[in-house]
Parts: structure tokens; C-alpha cells; sequence
């Protein structure tokens, strides 16, 4: 009896192990920088961080789906891992979090976790939660208007998917039937207020069916799977078939934030337990299965990213400062009466 040839799953969604064994150095590069942020934080360089730890295998598997240079990307807060796989480096990511002068986000305008980069395709958020997704839907109209072959991504957490704004997003989009994939990360805890307290039925996918979208449920943790939802999601955009709601169910494994100590509401025997689910390791067993990463690729591939992190981290805290004298470019089209001449409100770096 002949023996069936069973490809690797990545094999079946049309990823090659390049493809593959990339979407696993984005996810390495995104934790090392998040947690080389964190020490920057403790020792006083950093004034604040909010953490994407556990949830990079859904944004970058969500992000690869996406095409680079073309596609649009409203993120939100934790993000880390989505905007270094649409484009931005670790020195980018560093550089905003010291408020450096040439910071890519905003010149040294924004809090940290504010991304954003005109040469990248990825719109600046704002403090207040979910007005990245108005500015996706935004974008999306416009392209649909000028006859543009670009779909739009928005990530937000389950507790900003409470947000009015949330609401008058979906309808619009799936009124007009825009190309839209909103990324719902529920990582079940919207700062300490957890999952059964904060969305009725506990399902943010559920609502989909209201806007006339399709609402999907994935596991955060399953990188491919993640990858194929979102794949699906962008080739029904491109049909002209509309938006698409995907919830993908994360994990925090850290605090909220570095101001928040999430020992004071999660259960010890919780906490301890997020590691079990998170998605480096299990995507690294994937892969070994598979016979596409070995012991001796993954050591190096990480020994690179110590590496690179390091030297971006020089860089970064080398940069120059911004001085009071430019506080009010791009930010004011007048003068500001005793605050200096306006300046034009050109992009940080051109481009869009």
C-alpha cells in the first residue's frame, strides 16, 4: 500500500519554509525588543511600556498576510510585533519610545506604543481607544472611491471592542461593504476588568452578523492558523466582498502596562500558566516537526537578534533630542502667540 505524501500545513496555505522560519525571526525580534524595552523602562529610560508579549504569532501571521508597500495598517497600543512585520525596525520601535527628535511615529510628539510611519503604510493612533479603526474604515473608503487595489487592517483589544467608535466603524464598512479586516486581540483582560465582565456573551466575533460580515473565532497562538484566517479575510476584500471581523483569542503575558501589577487581580496559578500557551515555543515544535527549524538555526537565529537589538538599541539612545523650539511643528498650522513661526505641516518623511 502506498504511503500518502501529507504536506506540512504551511506547505498547504502556499508558505514556503522561508516564509515560515521569517514568520518565526519576526516573532523572536518582536519579543527581544519588547522585553529590551522593559529594562529600559526599570532603569529610567523609558517612561512607560505597554507589552505584546503573547500576542506576536496572531500579529505577525496576521501582518504577513498582508502586502507591505501597498496595504494599509491602523494598529493599536501592543502592536509591537504587527509594525515590524509591515515595515518598521527595532531601532523604529526604541527610537519612539525615547522620544527621540527624528523618531519615525511622531518626531518625539507621541506616548510610547503610539506607532505609526508614513513610509511603512501604518497610521498613527491616538490615545483615546478605537479611533484607529475610524481611520482604517477612512482609509479604505478612500481607496474604494479612487478605484485602489488596498485593503486595510485595524487591531484592538475585547475591551475597546465596547467603544462606540467600534460600532460606527463596522456598520459604515459593512454598509459599504469596504475593504476592512478588523483584528479583535482578546487576550481576556481589558486592564484588570476580565473577559466575562466587560462583553456580553464573551464573544466579540458574534457581533460580526449585525454589521453583515463575517465574524471569525482563531486561536491567537496558532500562528498558521491565524495566517489563514486573515489570508481569507484579504482575498474576500479584494472580491469586493467586504469586511471582515476576526477574533483571535491571546494571551497577556505580562501586566497591562508597566504602571499596572497584574498579580493584584489574576490568580497566581493563572499567571504561571500563560506560558503553556505561549506562541513562540509552540510555533518553534511546529516547525521542528515539520523538519524546517533544528536546534542549530533556532541558536543562531537568536544569537542575530541579541545581536541586532543591542547595536538598535545604541542607535536609539544616540539620537538627538527634540528641543522646546520645535515643539509646535506639525502639530499647529498658525503661530502660537509667544510659542515661535508655523511650520508647514510636511509628513515627518515625506511619502503619504
Amino acid at each position: 500500500m502506498a504511503q500518502t505524501d501529507i504536506r506540512p500545513r504551511h506547505q498547504e496555505l502556499g508558505l514556503s519554509d522561508d516564509d515560515v522560519l521569517g514568520m518565526y525571526r519576526d516573532m523572536l525580534l518582536a519579543r527581544a525588543v519588547d522585553e529590551r524595552m522593559w529594562l529600559m523602562q526599570r532603569a529610567g529610560k523609558i517612561a512607560f511600556i505597554i507589552s505584546g508579549q503573547g500576542h506576536e504569532g496572531a500579529q505577525v501571521a496576521m501582518s504577513w498576510a498582508m502586502r507591505k508597500g501597498q496595504d494599509w495598517m491602523a494598529p493599536y497600543y501592543r502592536s509591537i510585533a504587527s509594525a515590524m512585520t509591515f515595515g518598521m525596525d527595532a531601532e523604529d520601535i526604541i527610537t519612539a519610545h525615547l522620544a527621540k527628535a527624528d523618531d519615525v511615529s511622531s518626531g518625539g510628539r507621541q506616548m510610547p506604543g503610539h506607532y505609526g510611519g508614513a513610509p511603512y503604510n501604518i497610521v498613527s493612533l491616538s490615545s483615546p481607544v478605537g479611533t484607529q479603526v475610524l481611520h482604517a474604515v477612512g482609509i479604505a473608503m478612500g481607496a474604494w472611491v479612487r478605484g485602489d487595489d488596498v485593503v486595510t487592517m485595524t487591531q484592538f483589544g475585547e475591551g475597546t471592542s465596547n467603544q462606540g467608535e467600534i460600532h460606527e466603524a463596522m456598520n459604515f464598512a459593512g454598509v459599504h461593504k469596504l475593504p476592512v479586516i478588523f483584528v479583535c486581540e482578546n487576550n481576556g483582560y481589558a486592564i484588570s476588568v476580565p473577559l466575562d465582565q466587560q462583553v456580553a456573551g464573551s464573544s466579540v466575533a458574534a457581533r460580526a452578523v449585525g454589521y453583515d460580515m463575517p465574524g471569525v473565532v482563531v486561536d491567537g497562538g496558532d500562528v498558521l492558523a491565524c495566517y489563514a484566517a486573515t489570508k481569507e479575510a484579504h482575498d474576500r476584500a479584494r472580491r469586493g466582498e467586504g469586511p471582515t471581523l476576526i477574533e483571535a483569542h491571546v494571551v497577556r503575558l505580562t501586566s497591562h502596562s508597566s504602571d499596572d501589577d497584574q498579580r493584584r487581580y489574576r490568580d497566581p496559578e493563572e499567571v504561571a500558566a500563560l506560558k503553556e500557551r505561549d506562541p513562540i515555543p509552540q510555533f518553534a515544535a511546529e516547525l521542528r516537526a515539520a523538519g524546517v527549524l533544528t536546534d542549530e538555526r533556532d541558536e543562531t537565529m537568536r544569537a542575530e537578534i541579541k545581536s541586532l537589538v543591542n547595536e538598535a538599541s545604541k542607535r536609539a539612545e544616540a539620537r538627538p533630542e527634540p528641543t522646546p523650539e520645535d515643539a509646535h511643528e506639525r502639530v499647529y498650522a498658525e503661530p502660537i502667540p509667544g510659542g515661535g513661526t508655523a511650520v508647514p505641516l510636511a509628513p515627518i518623511d515625506g511619502g503619504h
